[in-house]
């Protein structure tokens, strides 16, 4: 039998939601009490009753309102907080003592559940909002401001901007541990076609190269077209699927958040994985040795460091001849990068590239060495007659980016 499996959605602010479903239950229960046990100081309890009875209706009716975000609209939080509102306004018809005497309003701390719905929904920008309405019905009811009025207004004030802030930092935090997820699925589901491929097509390609090859004749071109389709593969294995990311810092959601954004163009100025720029100079008869983490340099030093690689490949090819072996080796190192291209020809002859030179010819000098000038960075061949060359490309970090 197939296994089913659940998904289940995270929200860190549902309890939040369930927090504040309870709260406004027991409010109205204690703003019920309150007033029953203080009846008596009151000239007409009938307005007291009256109200109490339209809040207990209206707060057990809209529950599932306060169950969830989506059921929070912004035209039932106006209508809330309107019963709240008016709860305080007519308090002093029901209490002609109120605005003298300190004491709690008709609909008492049920208030601050409709505040705070405000700092749920919308963040601290909408609790300081409601929290102000709450502050002027106050003072308007006490006709003036008055220590406890303020404690109290303060009090609300305080908690529901706080409570609003926490909010929009637990969004931002959801939404960048969402994305932190979806990227590692979909790394694991990459490794797991990288896997298949290099079980199956990689291995197929490689033999069709080795048999072709052995076999000669056309045998041997089949072979080669497939070592170079198994070198561009393996390539995009590599590193082929991953798009470039960006990290972003956005503090208009209540705090400095890191996400990591997928870009299609990708900054001009970003850092750029050498890697990348040299992986389709392999082929069949160039190896290609580097990095399992980005080797990132400065966009115009990343160019010409590929470009130095690509005139020593095509001094392989002029000069070793077309049967030769190049091996590329890509070094990453925390004060300079090296990138080394030998190969299996003849070598060069002492004195040949200073002979090149005198004659005009500047490939060397030029296409290598003034490249890697420019860059801050040196050149060196090293080469023995029957034994091949080496060319060792150094570029230094701290220079890598200053032409």
């Amino acid at each position: 039998m197939a296994k089913r499996e659940r998904v289940v959605r995270m929200s860190v602010e549902q309890p939040l939601w369930r927090a504040l479903t309870g709260y406004r239950v027991l409010t109205m229960v204690y703003a019920v009490l309150i007033f029953v046990f203080g009846r008596e100081r009151y000239e007409r309890p009938w307005v007291g009753v009256v109200y109490l009875a339209v809040l207990c209706v209206w707060n057990l009716a809209t529950l599932p309102k306060v169950a969830n975000a989506a059921g929070c609209t912004r035209r039932f939080l106006g209508a809330d907080l309107a019963v709240a509102l008016t709860g305080i306004l007519l308090t002093p018809l029901a209490d002609a003592h109120a605005r003298s005497v300190d004491g709690s309003t008709l609909p008492s701390i049920w208030t601050a559940g409709s505040v705070l719905a405000f700092a749920i929904k919308g963040g601290w920008r909408w609790a300081g909002f409601a929290s102000s309405l709450v502050a002027v019905a106050n003072v308007v009811e006490r006709g003036h401001p008055t220590r406890d009025t303020v404690h109290n207004v303060i009090l609300v004030w305080v908690a529901s901007i706080a409570i609003g802030y926490v909010v929009e930092v637990a969004r931002a935090s959801e939404r960048t541990l969402a994305r932190a997820l979806e990227i590692e699925a979909a790394t694991r589901e990459r490794e797991r076609l990288a896997r298949d491929i290099h079980d199956g097509v990689l291995q197929v390609l490689a033999m069709v190269q080795r048999r072709g090859t052995a076999l000669g004749g056309e045998a041997a071109d089949l072979g080669r077209m497939a070592g170079e389709q198994e070198v561009a593969l393996r390539t995009l294995v590599a590193g082929g699927l991953a798009r470039p990311s960006l990290v972003s810092e956005d503090e208009s959601e209540g705090a400095v958040v890191r996400v990591v954004e997928v870009d299609d163009e990708p900054d001009a100025s970003a850092p750029v994985d050498l890697r990348a720029l040299i992986a389709p100079r392999a082929g069949s008869r160039t190896t290609l040795s580097e990095p399992g983490a980005p080797v990132l340099l400065p966009p115009p030093a990343a160019r010409e460091l590929a470009a130095a690689v690509g005139a020593a490949l095509d001094n392989v090819r002029v000069h070793a001849g077309e049967d030769a072996h190049a091996w590329i080796l890509i070094e990453d190192w925390s004060d300079e990068v090296v990138v080394t291209v030998r190969d299996d020809g003849p070598g060069i002859p002492d004195g040949r590239l200073a002979q090149a030179e005198d004659e005009g010819r500047m490939g060397v000098a030029l296409s290598i060495r003034g490249r890697l000038r420019d860059l801050g960075g040196s050149a060196e061949v090293v080469s023995v007659p029957g034994q091949g060359t080496e060319v060792e490309l150094k570029v230094p970090r701290g220079k890598a980016g200053k032409q």
